[in-house]
């Protein structure tokens, strides 16, 4: 048997027990890319990154394969970031890991020389993770920006609050949808392929790039643009229908052949150029080892954090059997608004609580209390879809305000039109913060290295655009982290 197809065998083994081993993350992988509109384009990247391997056989077959032990140093990267974020329930840093550990199994079971010929395709499979959601605040305040002039130009009065935009007859929200992250997420993808494929040159390949992510920002405000005033024109119902046939299957082609006809006078690889030259990676490494050796060292560490996952996954913080919402000092219980419902959103939380206050002035404000006597997975503090906003909701983001006593505060609105603020907060471990970075950093922690498991959501609203009652109903409750240590049962 030859040294390619023993090595190829024992990654084949290793990938298959790693998939094995964590099939939950890779269900989860699977249905993002099938279901999700954003994330689509990763169907995508497998079938290239065996078309690139492809590409690269006939050099490939002039190195030798060899068993590596310091390719481990990149399987027990990726397996410590999956433990950290099952830990902390971050499906990111779990699927990433995932990646890492078949990145390294690569580098391990094949050595320095197949790993440098393979170095763009391997690096290239982290676009096989989901990422780049962050991205959808910043670029709906960007389509506000390209939108805003154009119509005004073509003589539509409109004017814009937040996210929400009056055009003529119609209301508009820029929902995160309308942001153009999927096209700058999948133009991501696809200019970096260009890049490796195209050119040669540094300095182009920056500059290909650069117009990868500026060209469909840009297209995608007039894209917005286009919607709002064919609306103005004809009906809310026809444009944004149109709009869908569009965005879904015309539009993103034509911002990639566009930006594929901006950079094709300065392609300066041809596409019969050999990926790489083989004389200068075959030279013999050090730290080789035996393969199966190699094989079942990779396989040794890859299962050393899925125990170490099993072993703390028990811990849990002893809830009360049943909670109730404090009594604040002249506040009193009031029915809650039948006129614009609204609730946070904690379906896996132990204890939920949902209740409104009134002072002798009238004002209200509505408290909201969610206990988990532990996070993991499906039952988070914070999670797509949960807290203040849920999935599909009648209530929409206008703006983020400035915070209430460290709390993150935003107003949103409702149909109506009805307007709420709501401040957050969260405690976890020993710390109550806003920042739900940090909420996941002292999830980890805790889960880890021990401490207090139970974790608190601790929402403030009121209706109307006016915060003073939250500030004057949390001088009245006190320190909220007693406030969340209670509810828990630990005070």
């Amino acid at each position: 048997m030859t040294a390619w197809r023993r090595h190829g065998l024992a990654f084949v083994l290793s990938a298959a027990l790693i998939l094995l081993t964590f099939r939950g993350d890779v269900a989860d992988l699977a249905r993002i890319w099938w279901t999700s509109t954003t994330f689509g384009h990763c169907l995508f990247i497998g079938p290239v990154i065996a078309w690139l391997v492809w590409q690269r056989r006939a050099e490939l077959a002039q190195l030798t394969p060899t068993g590596w032990w310091p390719g481990l140093a990149l399987v027990a990267i990726g397996g410590f970031g999956w433990l950290m974020g099952d830990a902390a329930s971050v499906g990111f840093a779990r699927q990433l890991g995932l990646v890492m550990m078949l990145q390294g199994t690569v580098v391990t079971i094949f050595g320095p020389s197949v790993t440098r010929g393979l170095l763009f395709p391997l690096c290239y499979a982290v676009f096989l993770v989901p990422f780049g959601e962050g991205l959808e605040p910043p670029l709906q305040a960007v389509t506000v920006a390209i939108v805003m002039p154009l119509l005004h130009l073509v003589g539509v009065p409109a004017v814009v609050d937040g996210v929400l935009i009056h055009a003529g007859r119609y209301y508009f929200e820029v929902a995160e949808a309308c942001s153009g992250a999927k096209f700058v997420i999948a133009m991501v993808a696809f200019g970096v392929l260009v890049a490796n494929l195209c050119f040669v040159s540094i300095r182009r390949r920056a500059i290909f790039l650069a117009v990868s992510v500026v060209v469909p920002v840009i297209a995608n405000g007039f894209r917005a643009f286009g919607t709002i005033w064919a609306a103005d024109l004809t009906s809310v119902e026809a444009a944004t229908g149109l709009d869908h046939i569009i965005y879904g299957w015309v539009f993103f082609g034509l911002v990639m052949a566009g930006v594929l006809a901006i950079g094709w006078r300065w392609f300066d690889r041809s596409p019969d150029d050999p990926a790489f030259d083989p004389g200068k990676l075959q030279t013999p490494p050090r730290h080789r080892t035996d393969l199966g050796i190699a094989t079942a060292l990779v396989l040794a560490t890859v299962a050393l954090f899925p125990a170490w996952s099993a072993v703390v996954s028990g811990r849990a913080q002893v809830l009360p059997p049943h909670i109730t919402l404090p009594d604040i000092p002249g506040w009193h219980r009031v029915p809650v608004s039948t006129r614009a419902p609204w609730t946070p959103y904690y379906p896996g939380a132990d204890h939920y609580l949902f209740g409104r206050y009134a002072d002798a002035s009238g004002a209200t404000v509505d408290m909201s209390i969610a206990v988990f006597a532990s996070q993991h997975e499906g039952k988070e503090l914070i999670a797509f879809g949960t807290g203040v906003l849920r999935q599909e909701d009648r209530w929409v983001r206008v703006a983020d305000l400035p915070a209430i006593a460290d709390g993150t505060t935003m107003r949103i609105t409702a149909p109506g039109p009805v307007e709420r603020i709501v401040a957050t907060w969260y405690r976890v471990g020993d710390v109550t913060t806003s920042d739900e970075t940090l909420v996941k950093i002292e999830t980890m922690k805790t889960r880890l290295l021990g401490g207090p498991q139970r974790a608190v959501a601790i929402h403030l609203s009121t209706e109307g655009a006016d915060p003073q009652p939250i500030g004057r109903f949390l001088g009245a409750l006190g320190p909220l982290d007693t406030v969340a240590d209670h509810a828990a049962g630990m005070r």
